[in-house]
């Protein structure tokens, strides 16, 4: 198991399913739906608030997402799926690519929550170095 990327070209999910009607229709969904349940949408790492223009879903996990013969399926369940500014996004994707452990002995779900958690904690401190100088 490997939470690490592979390049697009290898990997049909990053060049295919992510340019898929099944997923730009997952991911509106997902967007009506969040903004239902909570109002405003906000990233989960920084915790700024975005839309669909703005932010954009990080997988949790993949159970829901199938290559068929006619194309693919879209069924993340709601949960399996967090919004993330881009920025923030690749700076997940960074964490869990160069942490031995995040990238290969836990779920994805598990590697993605806890480089979340600890790319929070970085931020926070800053935050309070900065206050601190001031």
């Amino acid at each position: 198991m490997s939470n690490g990327r592979r390049p697009a070209r290898e990997n049909t999910y990053r060049s295919r399913y992510l340019h898929s009607r099944a997923w730009f229709a997952r991911r509106d969904r997902w967007f009506i739906e969040a903004e239902h349940r909570n109002g405003t949408i906000r990233c989960a790492l920084c915790l700024g608030s975005g839309s669909a223009r703005s932010l954009e879903l990080h997988h949790l996990d993949y159970r829901g997402v199938t290559q068929t013969p006619y194309g693919w399926t879209a069924l993340e369940q709601h949960e399996d799926l967090t919004a993330l500014h881009p920025r923030c996004h690749e700076y997940v994707h960074q964490l869990i690519e160069r942490d031995r452990a995040l990238s290969g002995f836990v779920s994805r779900r598990t590697a993605s929550v806890q480089a979340i958690a600890r790319l929070q904690a970085k931020i926070a401190h800053y935050i309070e170095v900065s206050l601190e100088q001031r």
